[in-house]
């Protein structure tokens, strides 16, 4: 069993600045994958944020300059940082991790129960 908590949502004014959390615990061997998605209200799931075991992110040119992704592998904890917050950037957002379970080594796709971002004046 793997879980995924998102923490650090909340209102913000546009302009602002939230920090989310993202912690996975359970049987893990290694987190591959760890990405941050968002789905606003009448909207698709999209990618905000993505980053690589080794460190590589990617971005769509929405968030790109203003949201960073970073890891702690010793923690198995992600974050997502994001500035110059936009009303459009309200949505519930979504931590989802790819990882590898313990003793079977097999892929595990995990989503957190999302937290929300609120930009508003």
């Amino acid at each position: 069993q793997v879980q995924v908590v998102e923490s650090g949502g909340g209102l913000v004014q546009p302009g602002g600045s939230l920090r989310l959390s993202c912690s996975a615990s359970g049987s893990i061997f290694k987190i591959n994958t760890m990405g941050w998605y968002r789905q606003a209200p009448g909207k698709e799931r999209e990618l905000v944020a993505s980053i690589t075991s080794g460190g590589t992110t990617n971005y769509p040119d929405s968030v790109k300059g203003r949201f960073t992704i970073s890891r702690d592998n010793a923690k198995n904890t992600g974050y997502l940082q994001m500035n110059s917050l936009k009303p459009e950037d309200t949505a519930v957002y979504y931590c989802n991790v790819l990882v590898v379970v313990t003793f079977t080594h097999r892929y595990l796709e995990v989503w957190g129960q999302g937290t929300l971002v609120t930009v508003s004046s």
